[in-house]
């Protein structure tokens, strides 16, 4: 009776993970069918840090971000040295058609090595028809260590797909 029991219990666990299994499997490729999955890869993109209330171009470097298929991003850039910032840990979203959105942080010092807080860059991005380009839009939030916002910014992308 016991082996019984145990046997169906064992059944009933193999069941139902083959069913979460199928479910989530099937979502995740509804996503990619409506547009989710084709921003995933590794970009290259020429970022451009803009006069908010003129558009005017400050100055433009380059950036390298990789964006998986479960919705995060991680990226680095030549804007700011290594050892002033750390690589950009974030998420992304479709929004839909080949609209998408994306939001990071990175924590920033001074040049002794001191915390001098934290940036959060929103942008939404637009991708091309072929999947291999887009540009973006967006803002930058500049926060001290306490968590206070003390600037603002905004800023431009262009990104090609990082590809062989």
């Amino acid at each position: 009776m016991k082996n019984i029991l145990m046997r169906n219990v064992r059944n009933t666990i193999g069941i139902f993970g083959l069913i979460l299994a199928i479910s989530l499997g099937s979502a995740f490729a509804q996503g990619e069918s409506k547009g989710g999955g084709r921003l995933a890869g590794t970009w290259d993109a020429v970022v451009t840090l803009q006069n908010c209330a003129t558009g005017d171009a400050i100055r433009s470097f380059n950036s390298i971000a990789s964006f998986t298929k479960d919705g995060i991003t991680i990226g680095s850039t030549s804007g700011t040295p290594q050892s002033l910032r750390t690589p950009e840990h974030g998420i992304w979203r479709h929004e839909g058609g080949n609209t998408y959105a994306f939001k990071f942080k990175s924590f920033r010092f001074d040049s002794a090595g001191n915390s001098t807080g934290w940036s959060i860059v929103t942008h939404q991005l637009e991708l091309d028809q072929d999947n291999d380009s887009y540009n973006s839009a967006g803002i930058a939030q500049i926060f001290a260590p306490n968590g206070v916002q003390v600037a603002q910014g905004c800023s431009s992308g262009v990104g090609t797909r990082f590809g062989f």
